[in-house]
């Protein structure tokens, strides 16, 4: 069986827990900060785990994670 190889794009912007749920970070917090509330752009700082639709295909692109 041959090794796969990790997207390394995906690597960067996810991390698995110990459970084995991957953890990201949000996004819309980059430009246009202006007109939005400063509770939002906080919440925006905290990460979150991702959607349970995404994470099958997601493990496939991280296999060793």
């Amino acid at each position: 069986m041959p090794k796969f190889k990790t997207k390394r794009a995906a690597a960067k912007r996810f991390k698995t827990t110990g459970t084995g749920k991957l953890k990201r970070f949000k996004a819309y917090k980059s430009h246009i900060l202006t007109k939005k509330t400063t509770k939002r752009k906080r919440n925006l700082r905290k990460a979150t785990m991702m959607d349970q639709t995404n994470e099958k295909v997601m493990k496939k692109i991280l296999p060793y994670s």
